[in-house]
């Protein structure tokens, strides 16, 4: 595929059998033009030089994502690709590529984007360059480029909303939206969990839910039972008799306006705005799917439950990833805490009456 070089000329390449070809043009149309043509010749070609630039690298590595990954992993990464090579030439050797050039790259991330884009970024570049020390043929230096010091982030804290705020909003939701919030809520699942669910993974003799994710280090889907509560088993029960359409999956898109119709059916893959309108409605402050995630944790551990018991139910490899989910609640329990430190309700008078009166504003 042509790229764009700073000179604004675009740059044609054809790679076939460990061959390449390239030639530079004034416009994008005429070189997709030379690629077609080229790549129906069998004429012309270069040997194979041997030489890896860092754009077999981002292929080869973006090949893999596509098949490991879901979509949005796999544009994210692709997208960092496409950034880093509007500011370094993607023809230029891996073994030439040192953190003196990738760092002002980053750098310059941070000031346009933020500190957390340009650490996503280098997150990203970092696991594509480790993995071609690992696969590529030949392997990329064993001294990455990009395994230098983050960028400092001010990330805003993400907004759980009081739980009768959820409620609120849940009780201006009507037939499988409400069943829908009931899921999210009940089994603190994930957006894509919620979308991917079958009615094979919904047992309503074991009275448990199987949720199936891809969010795992080499991106295999797995699956975990969790129990289904009453109500959740009662608004499941009630939607899988009432559901105007037979599909294999649990929720689908009923919508047939017209930019909606092509999907009617068929499970939903994005529906942005779905939980917004109810917040809307009723009057509170707007929430995302994530959001929910976080305010059943926080329920949870609310109730005094401990860290892996709520491991469980958030479906984690790591604790650490679950305390971060219960990071909003440590202030309050850190005041809690310091409370006891200080001179406690049963002995408070006590000690003042033994102190001096100055330190109250007596004489």
């Amino acid at each position: 595929m042509p790229y764009q070089m700073k000179n604004g000329n675009w740059k044609a390449q054809v790679r076939k059998n460990g061959k390449r070809r390239e030639r530079t043009f004034e416009t994008k149309k005429e070189a997709i033009a030379w690629e077609s043509q080229l790549r129906l010749s069998e004429e012309g070609w270069e040997e194979k030089t041997g030489i890896t630039c860092l754009l077999d690298w981002a292929e080869a590595y973006l090949d893999d994502c596509q098949e490991r990954y879901v979509r949005k992993t796999y544009v994210e990464k692709r997208s960092a690709f496409k950034r880093l090579f509007k500011k370094i030439d993607p023809q230029m050797d891996v073994e030439k590529l040192t953190p003196a050039e990738v760092r002002p790259h980053l750098l310059g991330e941070k000031k346009t984007r933020s500190g957390y884009a340009s650490n996503k970024d280098r997150k990203n570049l970092l696991a594509g360059w480790n993995w071609g020390i690992k696969f590529m043929n030949p392997p990329l230096p064993k001294e990455s480029p990009f395994d230098i010091q983050k960028m400092p982030e001010e990330r805003s804290p993400r907004y759980i909303p009081p739980e009768e705020d959820f409620w609120k909003a849940f009780e201006q939701a009507q037939g499988q939206d409400r069943v829908m919030l009931q899921a999210l809520i009940y089994l603190a699942c994930r957006r894509g969990e919620l979308f991917r669910l079958k009615w094979e993974d919904v047992d309503f003799e074991k009275k448990r839910v199987r949720l199936w994710t891809r969010k795992r280090e080499n991106g295999t889907f797995e699956c975990e039972w969790l129990p289904m509560v009453k109500e959740l088993f009662d608004g499941l029960s009630w939607w899988k008799n009432s559901c105007p359409v037979k599909s294999e999956f649990v929720f689908v898109c009923l919508d047939q306006k017209p930019f909606c119709i092509e999907y009617y059916g068929g499970p939903f893959k994005h529906r942005q705005h779905f939980i917004k309108r109810l917040c809307e409605k009723a009057g509170v402050k707007p929430f995302g799917f994530h959001s929910i995630r976080h305010l059943a944790a926080s329920i949870i551990y609310g109730r005094g439950f401990s860290l892996s018991v709520i491991q469980d139910i958030l479906r984690h490899k790591s604790p650490t990833t679950t305390n971060r989910y219960l990071k909003s609640l440590g202030v309050e329990n850190a005041r809690e805490a310091l409370e006891c430190l200080s001179v406690s309700s049963s002995n408070r008078e006590n000690r003042e009456n033994d102190l001096p009166k100055s330190i109250f504003g007596g004489h």
